[in-house]
């Protein structure tokens, strides 16, 4: 099992309020963005994905992330850098400015480049680019996505579709890697599950809870996966989980901070503005927050797998129950909190040290292997 950690540029007004100029607490959080995932790429960390949100204050400010991924390419040496998502609705971004923006990163990292697309999960946001109906969206998804392939392997691409058009062109630069970077899609439901790996791609699934509530959908992506017809040039078997990670060696200090840092407001603004996600019963309607943990509930989300946090031994018991179900990414969410800068680069130091070790000692991404064998089978 393989380890990232996630960017979205979080500005709750906890940390704003009564600030003489919050556009500068803004730009200390991006910038702390940056110091974490320079401390996951030195800390064994594979992965770091960065998301798109239009118009969602507090919730993310991280709506150019293809100029963030871009700047950590320079900073970084091993991690990989993948957008978690590129929205490809063409009303969003053009399907062929995507795919060259997807090229460039590539080539700026040297191959360190993973593409992960979708939708939006906002009407604010869509209705913001002028998409009134939501389920426009999936048509516009599934009408794109197969073409990315298309517009990296010819020099004469073409497309008349009903979402997009363009007439014949060279989309440039191709990518650094051959044949391409590795595919992902934003996933949340059985069906998409399902059609993630018909699809040949891998999996982006941002649903909360515990190792036992996303077993099923996890036996779903397997299940399927041989069967795929891939969009790209080959499949990329993986399934991505994100969960919350404060791995100290104190662990009952770990505990107590972690029932004050925020993340249950963050979790409002996601059933406040990601309108498209099924409410559970147990969120209030805004504004209207969801209460912080109390330290009973940390220690059954410890028990059960749901909270990553305490002590190495702590966080390594709950990890291994995503391993058990399959899982082959976690992706760890240290920018959906308000832990100040030194405790977060302590926590990523001895979570890389003392637990990674315990699940991944493969020196090579699990993506890079797929890659690798399309392009020896393409030649």
């Amino acid at each position: 099992m393989e380890f990232g950690i996630f960017n979205s540029l979080y500005v709750p007004h906890q940390v704003t309020d009564g600030v003489p100029d919050p556009q500068a607490v803004q730009h200390e959080r991006l910038m702390d963005e940056i110091t974490w995932t320079k401390a996951a790429d030195r800390s064994g960390f594979k992965y770091t994905w960065a998301t798109e949100h239009h118009f969602l204050t507090e919730y993310s400010h991280l709506s150019a992330n293809e100029s963030f991924l871009a700047y950590l390419a320079g900073v970084t040496d091993r991690i990989h850098l993948g957008s978690g998502i590129f929205n490809i609705t063409p009303p969003v971004n053009h399907p062929a400015r995507v795919a060259e923006r997807v090229a460039m990163i590539d080539h700026l990292s040297e191959g360190r480049m993973e593409f992960g697309v979708g939708r939006g999960s906002s009407s604010t946001e869509q209705k913001g680019f002028g998409i009134q109906d939501p389920e426009l969206t999936k048509l516009m998804v599934d009408e794109v996505f197969p073409e990315f392939k298309r517009m990296w392997s010819t020099t004469d691409y073409r497309f008349d579709g009903e979402y997009f058009s363009m007439p014949p062109r060279n989309v440039l630069p191709k990518p650094y890697t051959d044949p391409h970077p590795p595919l992902w899609i934003a996933a949340g439901n059985p069906s998409t599950f399902e059609k993630a790996a018909r699809m040949g791609v891998g999996v982006l699934c941002f649903a909360m809870g515990a190792p036992d509530m996303l077993k099923g959908l996890v036996e779903i992506y397997k299940n399927t996966i041989d069967q795929a017809e891939p969009v790209g040039e080959y499949v990329n078997n993986n399934v991505m989980i994100t969960s919350q990670m404060l791995c100290l060696n104190d662990g009952q200090k770990a505990r107590e901070i972690s029932c004050d840092m925020n993340g249950s407001y963050q979790n409002s603004l996601v059933f406040h503005y990601l309108d498209t996600f099924p409410k559970p019963p147990f969120v209030p309607e805004w504004p209207q927050e969801i209460p912080d943990p109390t330290l009973e509930q940390i220690e059954q989300g410890v028990q059960v797998g749901a909270s990553i946090v305490g002590t190495p031994d702590d966080c390594a018991y709950g990890l291994q129950k995503w391993a058990d179900i399959g899982v082959d990414q976690i992706i760890m969410g240290p920018s959906g909190s308000v832990y100040p800068d030194e405790l977060l680069e302590r926590s990523i130091k001895l979570f890389g040290d003392e637990v990674i070790p315990r699940f991944d000692t493969d020196e090579e991404h699990s993506t890079s292997r797929y890659r690798a064998a399309a392009a020896e089978r393409l030649r």
